[in-house]
């Protein structure tokens, strides 16, 4: 599966996709995708905001959502809350749409 753009999906209404995060980096900004050690797809991403008191999450699902072009509250996350990879979830969207968007950022 290297290589492989993959879109996780939780149901028919709403996609996943999973970001690696680095928080206090200097600017918001989605960098590009990169292959974790297990081979999947991630999208990499800095944010300005700190990891404290949820400053850098909400500052992500700030940042997908105007990448992705929906409204701040369609954009959350479902996981990794505390951890550097977090798997996001965008109501509206589809696994096809949630690809797509992949497909459009190149190598970080």
């Amino acid at each position: 599966m290297a290589g492989q753009l993959v879109a996780r999906r939780a149901d028919p209404l709403s996609g996943r996709l999973s970001v690696r995060l680095t928080p206090a980096g200097g600017a918001d900004r989605i960098e590009g995708r990169v292959t974790s050690a297990n081979g999947a797809t991630l999208l990499k991403a800095r944010v300005r905001a700190a990891a404290e008191n949820n400053q850098a999450n909400r500052a992500l699902e700030e940042l997908i959502a105007k990448a992705y072009g929906v409204a701040k509250g369609k954009v959350r996350i479902v996981r990794g809350h505390t951890g550097r990879v977090k798997v996001l979830e965008i109501e509206g969207a589809d696994h096809a749409e949630i690809a797509a968007f992949l497909a459009r950022w190149g190598e970080a």
